[in-house]
């Protein structure tokens, strides 16, 4: 059908206006004036200030990234080599803090961490890890170690046995055999979620923006501050276009790693968990298990419960003053409007979300994985750049692109639902990407040869199959528009605040009791979606 020719323009043209655009005049921004200069990215560079944010940020993501491998390993060897009871449960419970706003997780650490936190009564003192480096640190291992736990530990359950029973009949056993022969098959699966979680850390900005301060301020931050504070668009373009530069590059690393690890991750062979019986328990392997499931379920459930306790106490009271205040329609002059209008802004930018980014990705993952045709390579990496972007980035191209005619879209509710398309997109595409890949080709051929056109066969063979992945998407891109921070503030008006910013400014204001409610109600929400995409079963890593 010719129209079909047609369909990869569809994703393309919506990624021109709203990412392209954008990102296009970020760099007209930075990199013009009356013609073309390097002078403010030569002004970054020469600053001290902004020389060590470059610096601090590569720094924090790096640790981050090998705290986080340090915390996942472990998971993922047990969840990978045996069973055990409530192994579903704790594997779900591990998976949490990938599904929670990010600024939750930081409420979660202050509540814990601060001056008069959880821990500085325990301890008669202030442990003085909040608003430092160790605060943005243990907070980013806490919110990406379910990415390494769940990438390794699924690539170690198809590792081929026979290779490791060769090694054994050879005589290597214990750190020889993992060193020799597990290891470098695991290799694929470690380094790609390495280069997620470093991505993420890189490109984090509520955690360091709450937790670090403009003392340990990164990139995003240091971005945000040029841009909302000093109102300098010249400085926070130049800042931006070094971002973009570097995020671009490890994306392209991160997406070479996807290649290998899915390439390994298609091992037919699916290792059956060894079961954990009562005596295995005793032994050493088991007591160090026990120790781990402790630790990591101390270090989950902790922020999560500091944030529940706060919103249900005053003085040490019980009492449900913060969720009143929550459910309250009076207009409230920390953000502009009410608590209710909040929740309604999320919901409804939420569901927007959903159906933009499900379209968006869905035609995307179809053009790439059923058509070849001529550019196809160029289509994929065009499509895919939006996975290197950042919230904070996009906004500043969205004040620059659309603050006049013929695209006077700024304030406008449209351009936040946008915004959070282009940040969700990415993560939907890879769901229904991965279960598209998963479908034989020869079930839409078998449509196709008893007289079905490519949309019928599409619509009644290959649609079913894929729903789930569909679903994970959809649900995912609901959790991440919800969580969303750096882009909605810097494009909403007060009529247009949403749940996240709430709780920015309930902190702003050291509310820390409305806060905390408000987290609760976004803490049930992820962890909805959370269950329905466990239910579903299909992965998005």
């Amino acid at each position: 059908m010719r129209w079909t020719k047609l369909f990869p323009l569809l994703p393309l043209s919506f990624l021109a206006v709203f990412f392209y655009f954008p990102l296009v005049s970020i760099l007209y921004e930075g990199l013009w004036d009356n013609g073309l200069t390097l002078r403010y990215i030569h002004e970054v560079l020469l600053n001290g200030y902004h020389r060590g944010v470059i610096y601090f940020t590569f720094w924090q993501s790096a640790v981050s990234t090998l705290l986080t491998l340090a915390l996942g390993l472990p998971g993922a060897y047990i969840f990978a080599k045996h069973d055990f009871p409530g192994k579903r449960f704790l594997k779900a419970l591990l998976t949490v803090p990938f599904v929670m706003p990010s600024i939750m997780v930081a409420l979660g650490f202050l509540l814990l961490f601060g001056k008069s936190g959880f821990f500085a009564r325990i301890f008669g003192r202030d442990l003085g890890i909040l608003y430092s480096w160790k605060a943005i640190i243990l907070a980013h291992a806490f919110y990406n170690f379910p990415v390494v736990v769940r990438m390794v530990s699924s690539l170690w359950q198809r590792i081929n046995p026979h290779y490791e029973e060769a090694a054994l009949s050879l005589g290597a056993k214990g750190f020889t055999l993992f060193r020799r022969v597990t290891l470098p098959m695991l290799l694929p699966a470690i380094f790609a979620s390495s280069m997620l979680t470093f991505i993420f850390c890189f490109l984090s900005f509520s955690i360091p923006l709450i937790l670090g301060g403009y003392q340990y301020a990164t990139l995003e931050v240091d971005i945000f501050t040029s841009i909302m504070t000093l109102l300098n668009f010249k400085l926070g373009s130049a800042l931006a276009i070094i971002q973009i530069t570097l995020s671009f590059t490890f994306m392209y690393f991160y997406i070479k790693s996807l290649d290998t690890y899915a390439k390994a991750e298609e091992q037919k062979i699916f290792r059956t968990p060894q079961p954990l019986e009562a005596r295995d328990l005793l032994s050493i392997k088991g007591i160090l298990i026990g120790i781990y499931s402790l630790i990591v379920l101390i270090f989950i459930v902790a922020p999560l419960l500091a944030v529940v306790y706060y919103s249900f106490t005053y003085g040490g009271s019980f009492t449900l003053e913060w969720y009143r205040r929550v459910f309250s329609p009076q207009y409230n002059p920390i953000f502009g409007a009410n608590s209710l209008t909040a929740i309604r802004n999320s919901l409804i930018f939420g569901f927007s979300t959903i159906f933009l980014s499900s379209l968006l990705a869905l035609s995307v993952a179809y053009t790439l994985n059923r058509w070849n045709f001529k550019g196809k390579h160029v289509f994929d990496a065009l499509v895919m750049l939006p996975l290197g972007s950042s919230a904070i980035t996009l906004g500043l191209g969205y004040i620059r692109a659309f603050h006049k005619e013929p695209l006077e879209l700024l304030g406008s509710p449209y351009l936040i639902v946008f915004a959070h398309t282009i940040i969700a997109y990415p993560f939907v595409l890879r769901a229904i990407s991965t279960v598209l890949r998963k479908l034989k080709p020869n079930l839409r051929e078998a449509a196709l040869s008893l007289g079905a056109n490519e949309w019928k066969a599409f619509l009644k063979v290959e649609l079913p199959l894929i729903f789930g992945g569909i679903i994970v998407g959809a649900i995912f891109a609901f959790a991440m528009s919800i969580a969303e921070l750096g882009a909605t503030y810097m494009l909403y008006r007060p009529e247009y605040t949403t749940m996240t910013i709430a709780v920015y400014r309930f902190l702003g204001s050291r509310q820390f009791g409305p806060a905390a409610a408000m987290s609760v109600l976004l803490m049930l929400v992820s962890m909805v979606a959370f269950l329905v995409i466990e239910r579903v079963g299909e992965e998005i890593w």
